[in-house]
């Protein structure tokens, strides 16, 4: 199944979290912090939004930093995935 997302949506596959501290100490699923940086998978067209043209300007591929609650979480054929706004991405890491 692919998911190709509308308009200024980005689809983002959110990192694994850390299942270790730096000391060695395993942490159990609920004690680990939410990532923060994803993938980019796929990228919506841009267009008209709310009455303003919006230019897409992420690609697929790109590491970004969203917003740790932003979006909406998906399952596709065993995967996660979370849709979210252009606007809710915070920055690309270089």
């Amino acid at each position: 199944m692919t998911i190709k997302p509308l308009a200024d949506r980005v689809l983002i596959k959110m990192q694994e979290a850390e299942e270790t501290t730096k000391s060695g100490i395993v942490l159990a699923s609920s004690a680990q912090e939410k990532p923060q940086i994803a993938e980019v998978v796929a990228v919506g067209p841009g267009g008209m939004v709310d009455g303003k043209e919006v230019t897409m300007f992420l690609k697929v591929g790109d590491k970004v930093i969203t917003s740790k609650y932003s979006g909406t979480e998906v399952k596709v054929d065993g995967e996660e995935y979370t849709i979210v706004r252009q606007s809710d991405v915070l920055a690309v890491v270089e």
